[in-house]
């Protein structure tokens, strides 16, 4: 296993990973103090007996299980998931590297027990063969030289008897190992691996490391100047890489990326040392920035799990300028708490805020998230799309069975089950939350984690009848530069040598449909309904539609056309095809209809009386009148702008009017009192005890005068009273 042969170096050097992330630095709980720390490292020749261990017990539960009637190397019992004690976080990397080799060589290895006849020996029991299939690749790493032992490493006495067992059988050990690589015609043992995992492999090694800037410590311009004064050159795109260069992401705008080879250099860099650069996976950052641009108020975040804390302190530095907090669930103990508080104090984060309960333990009506507006669920996944699977069991705390799924290619039915369940669970659980949107993110290849997940949700109709349906929208990024990682309402981006495979979908809250039309034509929507009376563009169409009537009442409209009119011949009835002109449609009719069963067919409800204009006995005279020759066509013109009203199809909710027929006065000459020419009157005569509404009063001007208005007043009941019936019969509709 490659090593540094220096003992202590800084713990910003990897040495054993090719994409190491600053996920795996650790603040000394000892000190409890945030500043820049070293940690002794283990060089090439030199395993503390701890990492051994835990590497046995995770060699343990991964390893390639075979049928007892082939299994010639036998190992203990692994019912039990062991429990797993780490130093630090170094000595976490370095023990599951060490079990992914042992895995990944297991045939090579076992054969070479057998071969060698070192196995099978009394005096190594069963439960001991993880342990000694582990420190033998560690041997044979080394060249088969001996490890070097510090004085103030505390001895394990298992560990110290295998690896005293295998250095004595050396030799046989070493001739073995010949005859295996001449026996495949392999140069070295790298080349015995089947080929998916070398690709894998080389995959990940080419791999660009992919950096966010950690707006708490620094900006893009002040981050731009000090790369350009070490040497750096800004380039269009990882193409163009050529050692000492670097590109903008074209996604997030706080993401750089760097050739893979310049990673040793870039670690032991003061932007890395003082947390200004810092190292994660484009995945995780594709999350933060959609809920970013899901964000225009000071709403606080939801993060359903721990995950990478690089995630977290991501989200946090986006929000840096708001009021915005991020609300962290699942952090279940008191010392992983002051450990994250630590990681974060450290890279300046302020605004994050640790819940101990699980996401799915934590009630939607919790008062402490009443203000959240975006859930970020990064749920647990099978993660085969995630270029380096150390990496992802390290900052994303998980499986180790990914290893053993690595290798074989897939992952088992049973345990895609359990994971797509597990995730449609925390999903629906999710939208019974009173937030805007839920940005859900996985590192998984397949569908039933992916889009399977997110269509159950949204057709389980979770959120019940109070809450809005949610619903998915399109991505927050601009077009991928391959087009066919985008498709549908899902983004993603395929496993690659410039990429890890990841999967978002962003579901969120239906809008009023009112939220979706123009300032505009809520306005003319509300103008259509009465709210706000006519509308500017009414008014100005009844002027230009102004009757200019002569004396003798031939007019012609403002387009220079002859006006149509309804009157009435020889006290007829007009014919249905002018009914509708001579009806103007309100709400109150429809209440009129509804009354007609239990009232006279011929019955109406005239419009509310005005006051007659103040000192004279005429009625009010409306604005923008004509005068017509008799008093038999006073609603002429209202008729007619009622009807170019309708034609607009616009309808205007105002109080009920009802206008009657023109009638022709029985009076060759008009009469005294009686103007020559007629004018819009209102009416506004009071109700009789037959709830019959009576004519206006006309000016007192002598008897004679008087009873003939009565008679004329009298015709205009009976005919008013006619055209009702005829109204009503032919079912002419209500506004």
């Amino acid at each position: 296993m490659p090593r540094s042969k220096s003992k202590s170096v800084s713990f910003h050097e990897d040495v054993t990973n090719d994409t190491f992330h600053l996920s795996e630095t650790k603040i000394s709980d000892v000190k409890g103090s945030a500043e820049k720390r070293t940690m002794t490292l283990i060089g090439k020749n030199v395993c503390h007996d701890s990492v051994y261990i835990n590497a046995a017990k995770i060699f343990q539960g991964i390893r390639n299980k075979k049928p007892k009637d082939k299994m010639l190397v036998r190992y203990g019992d692994d019912s039990v998931s062991p429990a797993l004690t780490f130093e630090d976080e170094y000595s976490q990397r370095v023990s599951y590297e060490l079990a992914f080799n042992a895995l990944k060589y297991q045939e090579f290895l076992e054969e070479i027990l057998l071969d060698s006849c070192v196995y099978p020996c009394q005096s190594i029991p069963d439960e001991l063969t993880s342990l000694l299939v582990v420190m033998l690749y560690d041997l044979q790493d080394r060249k088969f030289e001996a490890r070097e032992i510090f004085d103030e490493e505390e001895p394990v006495a298992e560990v110290r008897k295998i690896e005293h067992f295998l250095y004595s059988f050396r030799i046989k050990l070493a001739a073995a190992l010949a005859r295996y690589r001449i026996k495949h015609d392999a140069l070295s043992i790298e080349y015995i691996l089947p080929e998916t995992i070398q690709k894998q492999e080389q995959r990940a090694s080419a791999l660009p490391l992919c950096v966010w800037i950690n707006t708490f410590k620094t900006s893009l311009q002040d981050v731009v100047r000090d790369l350009k004064n070490k040497g750096f050159t800004e380039v269009e795109s990882v193409s163009d890489f050529n050692r000492y260069t670097y590109c903008m992401d074209q996604h997030c705008h706080d993401v750089l990326f760097f050739p893979s080879s310049l990673k040793e250099e870039l670690l032991n860099s003061d932007l890395f040392a003082d947390c200004k650069l810092l190292l994660q996976d484009k995945s995780r950052s594709l999350a933060v920035h959609s809920v970013q641009a899901l964000l225009n108020t000071d709403g606080d975040i939801i993060v359903a799990h721990v995950g990478s804390h690089l995630t977290i302190a991501h989200m946090s530095a986006l929000r840096n300028h708001s009021m915005s907090r991020v609300f962290v669930c699942g952090v279940k103990s008191s010392a992983k708490a002051d450990e994250l508080r630590n990681l974060f104090n450290h890279m300046g984060c302020e605004n994050i805020q640790l819940l101990y309960e699980d996401f799915t333990e934590i009630r939607p009506t919790d008062p402490r998230l009443q203000n959240a507006k975006v859930i970020l669920l990064i749920p647990q996944c099978s993660g085969l799309g995630f270029s380096n699977p150390i990496d992802f069991i390290l900052s994303e705390h998980g499986d180790a069975g990914l290893l053993r799924d690595l290798l074989q290619g897939s992952v088992s039915k049973d345990k895609l089950c359990r994971l797509a369940e597990r995730q449609l669970t925390e999903l629906m659980h999710a939208m019974k939350f009173k937030v805007q949107a839920i940005v859900y993110c996985t590192s998984s290849v397949y569908p039933e984690e992916n889009e399977l997940v997110v269509k159950k949700a949204l057709e389980s109709g979770v959120e019940g009848h109070k809450l809005k349906r949610f619903r998915l929208i399109p991505p927050v990024f601009p077009t991928c530069s391959n087009p066919e990682s985008c498709t549908d309402f899902f983004f993603r981006t395929e496993l690659s040598e410039i990429s890890s495979g990841c999967f978002l979908a962003i579901i969120a809250r239906e809008k009023d449909s009112s939220e979706n039309v123009s300032v505009q034509d809520i306005l003319a929507r509300a103008a259509s309904k009465g709210l706000l009376g006519t509308t500017a563009e009414e008014t100005k169409d009844d002027e230009k539609k102004q009757w200019k009537v002569t004396e003798h009442g031939n007019g012609v409209t403002a387009s220079g056309t002859k006006p149509r009119r309804a009157a009435f011949h020889h006290h007829e009835v007009p014919s249905p095809s002018n009914i509708n002109t001579a009806v103007s449609v309100s709400k109150a009719v429809t209440k009129l209809r509804k009354k007609n069963i239990s009232q006279p067919v011929g019955y109406v409800q005239p419009k509310k009386p005005v006051s007659p204009a103040a000192g004279t006995g005429l009625p009010r005279v409306l604005k923008h009148t004509a005068h017509l020759p008799s008093i038999g066509k006073v609603h002429g013109r209202q008729m007619l702008a009622r009807k170019a009203r309708a034609e607009r199809k616009k309808v205007v909710l105002k109080p009920v009017e009802i206008v009657f027929p023109p009638v022709i006065s029985p009076y060759g000459r008009p009469q005294a009192g009686m103007p020559t020419s007629s004018s819009y009157f209102d009416w506004t005569g009071a109700k009789s005890m037959s709830d019959r509404a009576l004519p206006p009063p006309l000016p007192k001007s002598g008897q004679t005068n008087r009873a003939k208005e009565s008679a004329v007043a009298a015709r205009v009941l009976k005919l008013s009273s006619r055209f009702t019936e005829k109204v009503v019969n032919l079912g002419v509709p209500p506004f």
